[in-house]
């Protein structure tokens, strides 16, 4: 196994993921911004600066299925107590290979730091770069390790063309390295557009941010 959690990541936007035997790998945060768990087949990641002992002897504590434990509510729970962090929804990780060309889409960078979708994107990420389009914007930064992250918004009246898509299909291009994204399992929406755009899905995280 990788000895932190860029390496992991790394491995897995190349499709070498944590072997499938049920196991959990406990590793440093990244930052003290980020801690949290990613869930890959048969396979739990937990990034925290939590003693490693205390992390396995919680999980042993949860009353159910051992491939699903990182992901139960009471261990989620322990662990946010435990930080005094918080997190808002488990999340499917994907991630899309960089693409050649220049992204079809007219897109204006957005240089204000003040733009609110800046001063927004920056709480979560380093690095922040964002383009306006007609009906969208697009959000490329450095979100959990260091991995680049593509967010995207679409306004109501521009939507059901095929401009998320679009969007993110555009990161790809802007990107020189693999691009990664968290999508709630329940936007069903966004997560076609980014499948229709040559995302894969990888995995589920839960992140946990500082109260």
């Amino acid at each position: 196994m990788p000895d932190t959690l860029r390496d992991i990541l790394d491995a897995a936007a190349r499709g070498v993921f944590p072997p499938a035997d049920g196991g959990t790998t406990v590793v440093p945060q990244p930052s003290p911004r980020d801690a949290g768990v990613i869930a890959f087949t048969a396979h739990s990641v937990v990034f925290t600066d939590e003693d490693p002992d205390w992390v396995r002897a919680t999980l042993a504590r949860t009353d159910c299925d051992t491939l699903a434990a990182t992901m139960n509510a009471r261990f989620l729970t322990a662990l946010m107590e435990r930080t005094r962090r918080r997190t808002d929804t488990i999340d499917v990780l994907v991630v899309g290979s960089p693409l050649p060309g220049r992204p079809p889409l007219p897109l204006a960078e957005i240089v204000d730091p003040g733009h609110p979708r800046v001063v927004s994107s920056r709480k979560r990420r380093d690095d922040v770069r964002v383009w306006a389009t007609t009906g969208g914007v697009l959000v490329l930064g450095r979100g959990v390790a260091g991995r680049l992250e593509v967010a995207v918004e679409v306004d109501e009246n521009a939507r059901h063309r095929g401009l998320g898509r679009a969007l993110v299909s555009a990161a790809r291009q802007l990107a020189a390295e693999p691009v990664w994204a968290q999508v709630s399992a329940g936007n069903a929406r966004s997560l076609r557009a980014f499948q229709a755009a040559g995302y894969r899905p990888v995995g589920s995280e839960a992140l946990l941010t500082a109260v």
